[in-house]
């Protein structure tokens, strides 16, 4: 053996130089992203979900008074929040299984109910209802027209500011 084939030839350097300066550019073009990525973290936010749910559905009755099955479509809400909130000026939508459905409710004050056109539901009542304000841990009980809601059907109430028309809360309930 002698020194001379130890010392590289032409055709054994071969492309190891050029090869690693990719890796390290593109180790490099990783390492900066995910430096980005932690300095601004990209928000997947889809609207709703920032929405908070506070006033909510608690139970929906689908029997009448006497027991029987006649999809009632009572809808019983709660301030599970700790605001208060001016019932007057709150509206309602609701929406069955996405779809929204065609019942007005246009404030959540029980006096000042009773004058509006509430088309798709029959009456409103409880203590959320009943004064000028809707208090935490206060209940309204929404009677919507029979056959409105069936068991098993996705329900959703938005709460309206009538003032702003900004969303105040947001939730789903299966019934």
């Amino acid at each position: 053996m002698t020194f001379d084939s130890l010392s590289p030839s032409p055709r054994d350097q071969a492309v190891s130089h050029p090869v690693a300066i990719l890796l390290l550019v593109a180790i490099c073009i990783i390492l900066a992203a995910l430096v980005l990525l932690l300095i601004k973290i990209p928000s997947f936010d889809l609207g709703t979900l920032a929405t908070p749910s506070f006033l909510q559905i608690l139970r929906v009755y689908h029997n009448d008074e006497q027991g029987h099955l006649n999809f009632d479509s009572r809808v019983i809400l709660i301030n599970n929040g700790t605001d208060l909130f001016e019932n007057k000026n709150l509206r309602a939508e609701f929406f069955c299984n996405g779809l929204k459905i065609p019942a007005l409710v246009d404030t959540m004050n029980g006096d000042l109910f009773i004058s509006t056109h509430h088309y798709g539901v029959q009456t409103m009542g409880g203590l959320g209802c009943s004064g000028p304000t809707w208090l935490p841990k206060e209940k309204i009980s929404i009677d919507f027209t029979d056959g409105t809601f069936h068991p098993g059907d996705q329900i959703r109430i938005d709460v309206f500011q009538k003032t702003d028309g900004r969303l105040v809360s947001s939730h789903v309930f299966i019934s």
